[in-house]
């Protein structure tokens, strides 16, 4: 098995491959199929949106890709390193250099200020000091809130309080990053501007982004959409009208 340490992205073949993934939840005497026999990969600096209707698998299929839940059978690699058959500890290693999260509801801690959130990945990976502090405060200017680094969570809008948790997300540099409804809880002007952001972020920097919404106008700006319907995903065509402003 490959070295656990930070993922060498420069390997040639695709970045995550979904090998028969079966996702069962036991409820009562049932038991639910969400995910069956899912089969697909992730290439280096692609955008692909999962969409579905609520329910369909999409948090728990970003939750198994991440290693925070277990499937009930088949594989998952991330740079042919099978997470399946790690355990708990050497995921949460994997997950903690590797891979970055933003949330639909922020996930900022409320009693650190804006730069203690975005710093905090960086500090439980017991990386501290001047460079940790730097690193975060361009990301904080990247995002266009390098003012507000000592405000709190409370203080800031939904959109802003987003955008410090899209640079708490990059603060390592992860080469995936898994976003789920990152603009659900915003209006529609706000959630454009943080899609823009998220986009131009991860795109500058070729990383590999996987969003699952139940926004269909967002999945205008992907290179892939994947549906998730009845257990299985089933690639769609892209609709690319009416999203220009976005991309300019």
């Amino acid at each position: 098995m490959k070295k656990l340490n930070k993922i060498d992205f420069n390997y040639k073949s695709s970045l995550l491959q979904l090998q028969r993934l079966r996702k069962e939840f036991t409820e009562g005497s049932a038991t639910r199929v969400v995910l069956n026999e899912i089969n697909t990969s992730f290439e280096r600096g692609e955008f692909v949106v999962l969409l579905g209707n609520s329910g369909s698998g999409k948090s728990t299929l970003l939750n198994l890709i991440s290693g925070i839940e277990k499937p009930t059978s088949g594989s998952i690699l991330i740079n042919d390193v099978p997470i399946t058959q790690l355990n708990e500890r050497e995921r949460t290693l994997l997950r903690r250099d590797n891979i970055g999260f933003v949330f639909q509801f922020f996930n900022l801690i409320p009693t650190l200020t804006v730069l203690e959130n975005v710093m905090l990945p960086q500090e439980l990976a017991g990386r501290e000091g001047k460079e940790v502090e730097q690193k975060a405060l361009n990301l904080l200017e990247k995002v266009g809130l390098a003012d507000r680094s000592q405000a709190f969570p409370d203080k800031l809008s939904g959109g802003q309080q987003q955008r410090v948790a899209i640079a708490r997300a990059l603060i390592h540099d992860p080469m995936l990053v898994l976003a789920d409804e990152p603009t659900g809880n915003l209006d529609e002007e706000t959630g454009d501007r943080v899609l823009k952001l998220l986009l131009d972020l991860t795109r500058s920097a070729n990383k590999t982004l996987i969003m699952a919404t139940h926004n269909p106008e967002i999945a205008k700006l992907a290179d892939r959409v994947l549906r998730v319907h009845d257990g299985h995903l089933q690639e769609e065509l892209i609709k690319t009208e009416g999203m220009e402003e976005l991309v300019a």
